[in-house]
């Protein structure tokens, strides 16, 4: 027999549903069963079949609440996100042209946040440096990783400030967005590797840049569980520093080889998480696809007992 659905103000991505629903209105109509009011248009390997979202919407009273850019593609396991601080010129060019696409289908849609998300640091041996790092901390003992952790952290200082040309060209490309499509919120999502544009620097120096720009912060539970258990700032440091910026948060639970677990099965502390997340800050349940509609009910029953 199956479960009935929780009703909830919690956001459901698309991306948890993987290749099981293929259009966004079965996803949608599935959503609603599961006690969701709003979606978000995430990434997948997946992308659904757009068409039949306004009736899905009209029969249901679902809405899109926000749109990842990239979403609009397969995702990979070498997607890297938005080129939009690019050191290429061509390169900015083309994800200027793509994220321009997605805010208009995220406009379309009725999605008033977009989601912009970080690209590696153009440097190949700062690449070869952070892919050393993590298997270190894969494979060093216990007793050792205050080393590895304190080299880490002089790593992502260097990176920072390495990386000044790109934040710049990020911010300019982002202010050329914010120009020509004024009605649009834009979310800065952190970075996930060592080697990512969006490190804990990085964020607040584009915050600062762009905060009379309708452009806030969009937090991700297990991208910074990854990074605090790497030894540089962790969910805490985030979020009292972003969260009075943030527009939404990502929900997902987290050990040390899995990234994409339903809340409460991994090592989050979202108790920490809920009290620092602004009232009107979107909450997107964003569990990998392996994991169905048992497991994503039960996360939704454990956020909503810890004020979700």
């Amino acid at each position: 027999m199956t479960k009935p659905g929780i009703p909830n103000d919690l956001v459901l991505s698309t991306s948890c549903y993987g290749p099981r629903l293929r259009s966004i209105e079965d996803q949608a109509f599935s959503a609603v069963a599961m006690g969701f009011r709003k979606i978000e248009l995430g990434l997948s390997a997946t992308p659904p079949e757009l068409r039949g979202w306004a009736d899905a919407r009209r029969e249901t009273g679902i809405e899109m609440s926000c749109l990842v850019v990239g979403s609009l593609k397969p995702k990979t396991p070498s997607m890297t996100g938005s080129m939009l601080g690019s050191l290429d010129a061509d390169q900015r060019e083309m994800a200027l042209n793509s994220s321009r696409r997605h805010v208009q289908l995220a406009q379309s849609l009725g999605a008033p946040v977009v989601i912009l998300r970080g690209c590696a640091v153009e440097d190949a041996k700062l690449e070869r440096e952070a892919a050393k790092l993590i298997d270190e901390h894969s494979t060093t003992h216990v007793d050792d990783l205050d080393v590895v952790k304190e080299r880490t952290r002089d790593f992502v200082h260097r990176l920072q400030a390495r990386s000044q040309r790109q934040v710049e060209h990020f911010c300019r490309s982002v202010h050329t967005l914010r120009a020509e499509f004024p009605e649009t919120f834009f979310a800065i999502a952190p970075g996930n590797d060592l080697d990512d544009l969006f490190g804990f620097e990085a964020v607040q120096w584009i915050l600062d840049d762009l905060a009379a720009h309708k452009v806030g912060y969009w937090h991700d539970t297990a991208r910074i569980h990854r990074r605090g258990k790497l030894g540089i700032p962790d969910q805490g440091a985030w979020l009292q520093a972003f969260s009075g910026r943030a527009l939404g948060v990502h929900l997902r639970d987290a050990t040390d080889s899995d990234f994409g677990l339903p809340p409460s099965l991994g090592e989050v502390d979202f108790k920490l998480v809920s009290e620092y997340l602004p009232k009107d800050c979107a909450r997107v349940v964003d569990v990998d696809p392996t994991h169905g509609r048992p497991e994503v009910l039960a996360s939704v029953q454990f956020l909503l007992g810890l004020g979700f």
